[in-house]
């Protein structure tokens, strides 16, 4: 029987991989209602990105250190790409979309495994 910690914690990665088929959908339907070249679209792109390194560097610190660097390098990928949405012509929007969807849905799946690996 799981902890209810573990249970919490599969739930969290469960909208992790849920957000990223949402994105996978939105990415593959190609309508894009948002402006991609906003000061928010790029603040929030770069603090990804920011809060990806600093997870990767504080790795192993509260939880396993597989865990935090699968943490944070989803999040700096996912940072990479919302800020290489900024900059990309329109027709690679959706290309861009579709992986920041992969890499949350693949690394909701990751963290399930490895939440479900430690005692």
């Amino acid at each position: 029987m799981l902890r209810p910690a573990k249970l919490i914690r599969l739930g969290q990665e469960l909208v992790f991989v849920l957000l990223g088929l949402l994105l996978i959908s939105v990415a593959a339907m190609g309508r894009f209602l948002w402006d991609r070249k906003s000061e928010m679209w790029v603040a929030l792109g770069a603090l990804l990105l920011l809060l990806g390194v600093r997870a990767w560097l504080r790795a192993g610190k509260y939880v396993t250190r597989w865990e935090h660097r699968a943490r944070g390098a989803s999040l700096v990928l996912l940072g990479v790409c919302m800020l290489a949405i900024t900059l990309a012509p329109f027709g690679w929007i959706a290309a861009l979309l579709g992986t920041a969807g992969g890499v949350l849905a693949l690394r909701g799946v990751v963290m399930a495994v490895l939440v479900l690996r430690t005692n």
